[in-house]
């Protein structure tokens, strides 16, 4: 297949590209299609710098244009076609005295579609993260809906059976009434008793099936509550985890409320079943009844399995975090945070009824200031949940011995935020947030980011609070994901295969296989890299926050190789023509640093690379890199400035590439078409 077909099966955000791509007349859009194979077979990158060679495909150019155009003139309804192929070569004319011109637009639209083609393809790896577990875990929500279902129709059959139950025992009340002061003969009361007897057999068998029903619907729930609270719940505890250090995932609740408040509704729906036998029972009773002796045990289970339904329908909808904070889960003292929690039982009745208090654990002295306790609302919530949004909160230390909280005390989870709701106020429906780091200065924001960076890709386990006392090393492929999703949430782009090999290189060596080499903890965040004075994570983290602030378009757009060696760097310059370029984050630079490297040739043909110093914040803060790139000068003979920068690798013009990120006053100096 061609890379023209490739384009044309796109999803319509990315043939829209194409389509854009070609309208304007630098290169008509009928000549890519009716010439593609021809096209894609020729070297326009090697044409565009060898002139005999442009010269060559120019005149092929030209006479697959006149074969193209012969064939329509055969062909009844191609006369537009026709007319415009003859335009077209007319057009191309201007080029006959330097074909190479016309060769390196060609090699600019090749290499753009190629870009095309590769967002399109990134996109894809995007979706699969997050559609592929979708569509693995669609398989058990289906199986989920389908118990659900099962269980909502035995509910509503047994509805029905305790109507027949109620009106088999009026019956039999009623005839036993007229029996008794009935005054018949003998033979007659004989016959009356039979029928009773009859009637009384009837109503112990309905009573028995029925207890028997709920015994086997309380089966059928027990599974269901396990697939919901042991695996359903447990998944998306685990997508919410990995949602707050940038993870891709979806971390809506709106099935889990649906299929909470389903099966919750099911379980009243028994307990009024039950207190209905009761009643049935107050009103009649005979010897080896059942429901006396079978209705407690399933009464007990009922009520067990409500509860710890209800319990479990409550959890932390957003984690704790603050405004203006580094991420989530880092808090500091003294700063206002936010964090809501939802109730997955979603019942009109319960509205404003339920209470939430705040509270936090013992591992540290904090007092917490605010609004403490609020009830659950439907107000509060996008979709009508049942929620309680603390949106004022405050942590305030209470000194306790000599001392304050230093940089080692960041390295722990040093609190568990506790939120509790009371139901009727006599039940306690207690639920945790994942564990959260406090700081007191925002200096500690970067250990504290890297520590919740670290649990959450490696403890399933909120609840291990003495996690880092052993960490887990990480494995590459969990550290690379991890550190992909940085970049995701910083510039919307995650790292890509040869990035990720770079920095596996950095780490580990040349290897056949990363998948099995692990990094510690200390390696991550205490051990200076190799001739530094900073870790790998400081200087991951000063690289992310320079795409973060100034960097993001660049980054998003791949404009940014970013991660690459500098023996690579070489390899790959050398093989392009004359003012080829490409942009890389600095290796020395603590604070996060950006270069960039051009490949020159000599009179002679020896290609030479040169790299300017790395632009760091403090550069960037004054003059964005587009407009770096745009009046960057160098010195040639007879001290003329030059801009030696062409094409951004692998053969994009740079206008081309950053015309659009152009300050006005740049863009009026510097645009070249």
């Amino acid at each position: 297949m061609t890379q023209w077909e490739r384009l044309q099966q796109l999803d319509t955000v990315y043939s829209q590209r194409a389509f854009d791509l070609y309208n304007g007349d630098e290169f008509p859009m009928d000549v890519r299609h009716y010439l593609a194979h021809w096209i894609e077979g020729q070297d326009w990158e090697r044409a565009s710098r060898d002139s005999s060679q442009a010269a060559f495909l120019f005149q092929v150019l030209l006479e697959n244009l006149d074969n193209q155009f012969s064939r329509f003139a055969q062909e009844r309804d191609s006369f537009l076609l026709q007319r415009n192929f003859r335009r077209y070569k007319q057009n191309f004319q201007k080029y006959q005295e330097e074909p190479y011109t016309l060769a390196t637009i060609i090699n600019w639209f090749l290499v753009k579609e190629k870009g095309i083609l590769n967002d399109a393809e990134l996109a894809q790896q995007v979706q699969t993260l997050q559609v592929q577990p979708a569509a693995m875990e669609l398989e058990s929500q289906r199986q989920v809906e389908k118990r659900l279902k099962d269980l909502k129709t035995k509910v509503e059959v047994m509805e029905h059976s305790i109507r027949c139950l109620e009106e088999q025992q009026d019956e039999f009340d009623f005839k036993y009434q007229t029996h008794r002061m009935d005054s018949c003969t003998a033979e007659e009361k004989k016959k009356q008793l039979e029928g009773l007897q009859k009637m009384l057999n009837a109503v112990d068998n309905c009573r028995r099936n029925f207890l028997s029903d709920i015994s086997a619907i309380l089966n059928a729930a027990d599974v269901l509550c396990s697939a919901l609270i042991d695996e359903e719940l447990v998944e998306w505890k685990r997508r919410q985890q990995k949602s707050c250090i940038g993870a891709p995932d979806d971390t809506s609740l709106e099935h889990l409320e649906k299929w909470f408040t389903q099966i919750i509704e099911c379980m009243f729906q028994l307990q009024m079943f039950l207190q209905k036998l009761d009643e049935l029972v107050g009103k009649m009773t005979y010897e080896n009844d059942p429901i006396p002796v079978q209705k407690p045990p399933l009464q007990s289970r009922v009520d067990t399995l409500l509860t710890h339904l209800i319990k479990s329908s409550f959890v932390v909808e957003n984690q704790p975090s603050m405004p203006q904070g580094r991420g989530l889960l880092v808090l500091r003292t003294n700063v206002q945070f936010s964090v809501k929690v939802r109730l997955l039982y979603k019942v009109p009745e319960l509205n404003h009824v339920m209470k939430v208090t705040v509270s936090v654990n013992k591992f540290r002295k904090f007092n917490v200031l605010g609004t403490l306790s609020k009830a659950l609302n439907m107000a509060e919530s996008m979709n009508g949940g049942m929620v309680a949004d603390f949106r004022h909160l405050t942590l305030k230390d209470r000194k306790v011995g000599g001392g304050g909280k230093g940089i080692n005390d960041v390295n722990i989870f040093s609190s568990l935020k506790t939120f509790s709701v009371k139901l009727e106020h006599s039940i306690n429906f207690p639920t945790s947030s994942l564990p959260v780091v406090v700081i007191s200065n925002s200096s500690q924001q970067q250990s504290a980011w890297a520590s919740v960076l670290w649990f959450n890709m490696l403890c399933p386990d909120p609840e291990n609070v003495k996690f880092f006392e052993t960490s887990p090393a990480a494995t590459w492929p969990q550290f690379g994901e991890m550190l992909s999703w940085q970049f995701l949430s910083c510039g919307k782009r995650c790292l890509h295969n040869d990035q990720l090999e770079t920095l596996a290189i950095k780490l580990f060596g040349k290897q056949q296989s990363y998948d099995n080499c692990k990094i510690s903890w200390t390696k991550f965040s205490k051990e200076n890299l190799p001739d530094t004075n900073f870790t790998l994570w400081v200087w991951l983290d000063g690289i992310l926050n320079l795409v973060k602030l100034y960097l993001s378009d660049l980054w998003s757009d791949g404009s940014i190789m970013g991660f690459v060696s500098k023996g690579k760097e070489r390899l790959l310059l050398k093989k392009k023509q004359n003012g080829t370029f490409l942009l890389r984050f600095s290796e020395s630079i603590k604070d996060g640093g950006i270069t960039f490297s051009w490949v020159q040739y000599a009179n002679d043909g020896t290609p030479s690379v040169h790299t300017v110093k790395p632009f760091t914040s403090t550069d960037l803060k004054q003059i964005a890199l587009p407009d770096i790139l745009c009046n960057f000068r160098i010195m040639v003979a007879e001290n003329i400035p030059v801009n030696p920068l062409c094409y951004l690798y692998p053969n994009t013009p740079k206008d081309q590439a950053f015309g659009k990120y152009y300050s006005e006053k740049t863009e009026g100096e510097c645009r070249m078409w």
